[in-house]
This record gives C-alpha cells, sequence and structure tokens, in this order.
C-alpha cells in the first residue's frame, strides 16, 4: 500500500480527500468508532465489569489511549511487541498467551519498570519458565488459564489447575492474581441459555475448588466479542477482554454481536476490470482483505459496505472478485468500493497506517505500531496530540464515560 505522505501519515497527522489515497487502503469511520467505545465503556460500567480490551485488533496507542481514557482497566496484548508499545501509553498490561523461549521472555522482563505485568499460563512448565525469567527483575503476575470449552488453551482438570495455582504462589517472583478463560466456541451473540450455563457451571466448579484449596483468585477473567454482551449473565466475572468491538468486522454483524452500521473499519479498493461478466474486479486480494471464511459456509471474504449483497466471492493476491449476480449494481472501471471484511483484526495486521474518515474527508491518520513481531528502526513513539492527549499512568487519572453515551445488546 502507497501513502500519500509516509512521514505525516506515520506521524498521524495526515489530512484530505478520499481521491488522494492509493488503493487498496483501511479507512476506520471516527464516528462508528468514538461510538463502539463509547458503547462498550458505558455496558461495562453498568454491570461493575473491569474492561481489559484486547489490542490484537487495532495495534495502535491511538485507540488505545481513548479505551483508556473511557475507563478501561488495562489493556490485553497477544506479543512481546504488543506489549512493547502498549507500554508507551499504559501501566497495567495482560499478555494473553504464553511466553515460550527466552527471547520472548527476556523482551517481556525488559519492560518499564512501571507496568504491571500479568501473563496467562497453563502449564506450570510454563510458569517455571517464568520464574526463572523473573529472577532479577520485578514480580510478575500470572493468571492460570482454564478450558471451559474452547479447546484451545487451558486447563481442564482440577487438579491441575490447583497444582498450577499452588506453584504460581509459592514463588518470590510471581503473583497469583487470578484466573482467565476465553469462551470462543460460542461463536453468535444469540447463544442460547444452556451454552453459556455450560460455561458457567465449569466457571464455578473450578472456583469452588480453588477456594476449598485456599486459592481464590482476585481476577476472574473472561470474555470474548460474540459473548461480549451476556457477560453479566456469568456472575463470578468480574474482568472482560474484548477486542474487536473497537472496529468490528462482518463476522462479528453475522454474530450478531453488532449492527451492520457498527462496523467501523472498511478497505477503500477500485474496480480495476469489470471484462468478466456478472463480475468486478478490485485491488485488494488476499494481501489486503486476508482469507478468512465466513461465519456462514461460502458467503465470501468481505461485503461491500453500502452493498451488503454484494461480495467479495473468490481472491488471488492482488485481486478481489466482487459477486454482481444479486446485484442490479455495475460499477465501472474506476469507481471506488468500501469493503467490509471478515476478520478485521487480520486485516490491520496487513497494513502499515489507518486513515481516520469523518463523513467524506480524512481527518487523521496513525501507525499500526505493534504490526509484525519485532521493533522496527526509526518506529516513532506514541506522542498524544490534541485529539488522543491522554497517557494512562494511573487510574486516578481516567475521566469519566461521555455524558449521553448508551450501552445496547445486552439482556
Amino acid at each position: 500500500m502507497a501513502i500519500a505522505s509516509s512521514t505525516s501519515a506515520t506521524a498521524g497527522s495526515w489530512t484530505g480527500s478520499l481521491d488522494q489515497l492509493e488503493t487498496p487502503v483501511p479507512l476506520v469511520d471516527l464516528e462508528r468508532l468514538e461510538r463502539n467505545l463509547d458503547r462498550m465503556a458505558v455496558y461495562t460500567a453498568s454491570h461493575g465489569l473491569a474492561l481489559r480490551p484486547h489490542t490484537k485488533t487495532h495495534k495502535s496507542p491511538r485507540i488505545a489511549v481513548e479505551q483508556l481514557r473511557r475507563g478501561a482497566a488495562g489493556l490485553t496484548c497477544a506479543t512481546p511487541l504488543e506489549a512493547e508499545v502498549m507500554a508507551e501509553v499504559c501501566d497495567d498490561i495482560l499478555l494473553a498467551y504464553p511466553p515460550i523461549g527466552t527471547p520472548k521472555l527476556q523482551r517481556l522482563m525488559a519492560l518499564p519498570d512501571r507496568v504491571r505485568l500479568t501473563v496467562a499460563l497453563d502449564s506450570v512448565e510454563s510458569a517455571e519458565l517464568l520464574a526463572r525469567a523473573a529472577e532479577r527483575g520485578k514480580p510478575v503476575g500470572v493468571y492460570v488459564e482454564l478450558d471451559l470449552g474452547m479447546h484451545r488453551v487451558g486447563i481442564s482438570a482440577a487438579e491441575e489447575m490447583l497444582r498450577l495455582a499452588r506453584y504460581v504462589a509459592a514463588q518470590q517472583n510471581l503473583v497469583y492474581r487470578g484466573i482467565a478463560f476465553y469462551p470462543g466456541h460460542i461463536r453468535t451473540a444469540h447463544t442460547t441459555n444452556q451454552e453459556l450455563e455450560r460455561v458457567g457451571e465449569a466457571l464455578q466448579s473450578a472456583l469452588r475448588a480453588l477456594v476449598e484449596a485456599d486459592l481464590p483468585p482476585e481476577v476472574v477473567s473472561g470474555g470474548s466479542t460474540p459473548t461480549v454482551w451476556q457477560s453479566h449473565r456469568l456472575e463470578a466475572l468480574t474482568e472482560i477482554r474484548p477486542g474487536t468491538y473497537a472496529y468490528n468486522d462482518r463476522i462479528t454483524a453475522q454474530a450478531g454481536a453488532c449492527d451492520w452500521n457498527d462496523c467501523a473499519l472498511t478497505v477503500l479498493a477500485t474496480v480495476v476490470s469489470t471484462a468478466v461478466p456478472g463480475q468486478a474486479v478490485v485491488d485488494a486480494g488476499s494481501k489486503a482483505l486476508g482469507r478468512e471464511p465466513p461465519l456462514n459456509e461460502g458467503d465470501g471474504f468481505g461485503a461491500v459496505l453500502d452493498r451488503p449483497e454484494v461480495t467479495v466471492a473468490k481472491l488471488s493476491e492482488e485481486h478481489g472478485i466482487l459477486h454482481l449476480a444479486s446485484s442490479g449494481w455495475r460499477p465501472r472501471v474506476g469507481d471506488k468500493v468500501r469493503i467490509v471484511p471478515n476478520h478485521v483484526c487480520i486485516v490491520v495486521h496487513l497494513h502499515e497506517v489507518i486513515y481516520g474518515l469523518r463523513g467524506d474527508r480524512v481527518e487523521t491518520s496513525w501507525p499500526v505500531a505493534a504490526r509484525g513481531r519485532q521493533q522496527l528502526a526509526g518506529r516513532p513513539r506514541y506522542e498524544p496530540t490534541v485529539t488522543a492527549g491522554y497517557s494512562h499512568r494511573s487510574r486516578a487519572e481516567k475521566p469519566g464515560i461521555k455524558p449521553g453515551a448508551t450501552a445496547s445488546k445486552p439482556d
């Protein structure tokens, strides 16, 4: 992707019209973004839940600052780079991924001393590695990760959970802070009571075992975007970690966790060919949109924002094929379209800069600072601007939720 002015765009200050941007390029509707952030802040505050948003979606200190301004208790990260970047604006970070390997552990131990670091782990082996890495530094917090149905990571056996919790609690340089889980196996917001009840029952069983072992968790951390608006139904939950909600995407809309007009991020693309009847080719292929399958099998890799019946039926690396059979719209070569991707987290990772749109004009831009795995030489540190001027240093500094913000989706 070419950017109109690489220096100013990277600094987060580029403005102009859409016609000046070379496609494919990611756009964020600023009004939708602000509405999404406000809604989640109101929901968590109204239900007494701590919000620790996952930064894997936006990978940007600029957006993290806005989440913290609205009351987030801290941030969740998946990689050492995300933790390094988010430490520029936040002093309370959870790494929700086991950091196995000396290079990853060294990077985490090199985070600024002011950062209160917590790591989610599911084995004594990983805890032993973390304990050794923390020997010469400050203590590191640990969430014991549970498997409540996702079957990806996490402990399901009570005896293994207690073994890990006891080990962590006994270490001088580790701090047992609670438990974590991810109900990602529940794929729709319209989940049945039975599905969520099974998660709740498994969670209560784990809590009883921990309490009986004199290991009650200070924090019970969970949540996923599809189930986020039902989080208050899990009585023991104290903290949630949604990420996608900031931008939303097509799968989230299909799951019922957001409305179509809540999708803030789109990829602006240009029609480059209409030679084949019944289709149009755009310059956004898999390297711009990703290749995430839809929630409904065979339903394409994205859809046009103002014509959601027009889907991206096929992808090559640099070609996206729009299927026109269900629409009377016939675009011309040179026309621009905005595509809502299936999975926004992947799309953000594929681009260097995000452009913030208000109406039809680009109001601002910001770099995807936590993109990739390694710190890049010359990457600018986050500097607060007039519009995003807030650096999270203590919870006492957080202003309240914006007046007039309203929550939606919960029971």
